[in-house]
């Protein structure tokens, strides 16, 4: 019998890959980007953990590669994984349709840009009001990126990657030839 992170390896891969090649675009609009939309799919299918897994490596390797590693790092990796595990068990009886990506997606948003818009004053000095002031157009941003990213990605991944045999990877067929 196959585990399930060996078989959601490459589909793991596959869903980091497009988050962190759509963060990579130049001149993209900011905090316009699918990392909810990504985790919403692969948590549908992968249980808590590989959904809490899911959001939280995808931060922590991309601040890896990029901007290295900082307290926003962990602050933002934690959010994003426990987004996956709330939407872990919000899908767990729903199916993955547009319509309840929308209705996880916009408030998970909302409650992530609320508590990740304390990095600033928490760590940086920052005064709350100047914190609230900017978070306006930045959760805007967030929601519109969320919005797009949860009609066009989020049912594409699901059914193209989350749903697709073809890319599931066992270690066993890799390495012994039946």
């Amino acid at each position: 019998m196959q585990s399930s992170f060996s078989t959601s390896t490459l589909k793991f891969i596959i869903g980091w890959t497009a988050v962190f090649l759509f963060r990579l675009i130049p001149f993209r609009p900011p905090n316009f980007e699918p990392m909810l939309a990504t985790v919403m799919p692969f948590s549908k299918r992968y249980g808590p953990v590989g959904s809490f897994l899911f959001g939280f490596l995808g931060i922590v390797l991309h601040d890896a590669v990029t901007s290295g590693w900082g307290s926003w790092t962990w602050v933002t990796a934690v959010c994003y994984g426990l987004l996956g595990l709330a939407a872990h068990y919000f899908f767990k009886n729903r199916e993955a349709s547009v319509k309840n990506f929308l209705l996880f997606g916009i408030p998970g948003t909302i409650v992530y840009d609320a508590i990740t818009m304390f990095i600033g004053p928490v760590f940086g000095h920052q005064s709350v009001a100047v914190a609230l002031v900017g978070q306006i157009p930045f959760t805007l941003m967030h929601l519109l990126g969320t919005i797009t990213f949860s009609i066009l990605l989020s049912p594409a991944l699901y059914r193209w990657v989350i749903n697709n045999k073809s890319h599931e990877l066992s270690f066993a067929r890799i390495f012994v030839r039946v």
